[in-house]
């Protein structure tokens, strides 16, 4: 049974009560983790969705590449606390100037119009990646490794965090590094819900890149909350790792899952799914971020597998 506790409402007054929170990307996967924390914290949850998506209440379709359209949106939504989860996240994503574009200026035009504003959010959280580590060369990487990305997603978001500084003596900026984290509802073009999924359908046979490859693999849930403790706590200017501190190859990853389905499946390498320029080890430290936010308690890898294979939610 998972160790992840489920947003619940707490006693006495609520961090969020009477404060407006806007995501970016919030009909993504961690978006709607993140508004789930964040609605059980006591914030207005506001998001934003790209043009020609079904509206709800409080969800705003803007293209964060069209400049006016962001500072209407900002205007509109005067926001206390922001968390820009909008970009492009697929490392193998085909469209490399779509990657730039959107995770470098989307983010520039949001942090503009944020800045204009005669209210300004309390804290900015912004999304950057671990990938921006490349293969660095330590076993456990601290937020004072240097950089060396080693594709065109990490560049993105690396200078996605050097263009950030320009605006942090103007706003309340936080940025996060996470490394690989998943749950329900990932989109099976990532690595486990590609796993968990051909397991669920009964699949004799599976293709799979390098079985070698480490990662550290976090449950959305846990970086969920631990973005809600950092908008809380507002350590301006400052890049935290959020990871679990542990890595599992992927060949581990596939003996955990066959252990839950109870079969084993046929592991075939495909040469087309192993990436020249892949980073071969990702293992993070998040003792800078328990610092700040506490405790992380990141459930075993078993657990939240287990919470994907099964299909239901966890009662902690």
């Amino acid at each position: 049974m998972s160790t992840v506790r489920d947003p619940q409402p707490e006693a006495g007054p609520r961090e969020g009560e009477g404060k407006r929170a806007l995501i970016t990307g919030l009909r993504g996967f961690t978006g709607y983790y993140v508004a789930r924390e964040l609605a059980a914290a006591g914030y207005r949850v506001f998001g934003t969705v790209m043009p020609g998506n079904d509206l709800g209440t409080d969800v705003l379709a803007v293209d964060l590449c069209d400049r006016a359209a962001v500072g209407a949106m900002v205007e509109q939504v005067q926001p206390d606390v922001v968390v820009h989860l909008a970009g492009i996240a697929f490392v193998a994503h085909s469209d490399v100037e779509q990657i730039y574009r959107v995770n470098l200026v989307g983010t520039r035009n949001l942090l503009e119009a944020l800045a204009a504003l005669r209210h300004k959010p309390s804290s900015v959280l912004l999304a950057s990646s671990a990938n921006i580590y490349g293969n660095a060369s330590v076993p456990v990487i601290t937020e004072d490794v240097a950089a060396a990305p080693a594709n065109d997603y990490a560049v993105s978001k690396l200078a996605m965090e050097y263009m950030a500084r320009l605006w942090m003596d103007k706003l309340p900026i936080v940025i996060v590094r996470p490394f690989n984290y998943t749950g329900q509802g990932q989109g099976d073009n990532f690595l486990l819900p590609k796993i968990v999924s051909h397991f669920r359908r009964k699949e004799a046979r599976i293709e799979l890149g390098n079985l070698a490859i480490a990662r550290d693999f976090s449950d959305v849930r846990m970086v969920a909350r631990s973005y809600r403790k950092l908008l809380a706590a507002a350590p301006a200017g400052e890049a935290f790792n959020v990871c679990s501190g542990r890595s599992h190859s992927l060949g581990e990853v596939i003996d955990l899952v066959s252990d839950i389905a109870g079969y084993r499946i046929e592991v075939q390498v495909n040469p087309a799914f192993v990436r020249v320029n892949d980073v071969l080890t990702l293992s993070g430290s998040n003792e800078k971020l328990a610092a700040v936010i506490g405790p992380l308690e990141p459930p075993p890898l078993v657990d939240t597998l287990r919470w994907m294979v099964e299909g239901v939610p966890s009662t902690g």
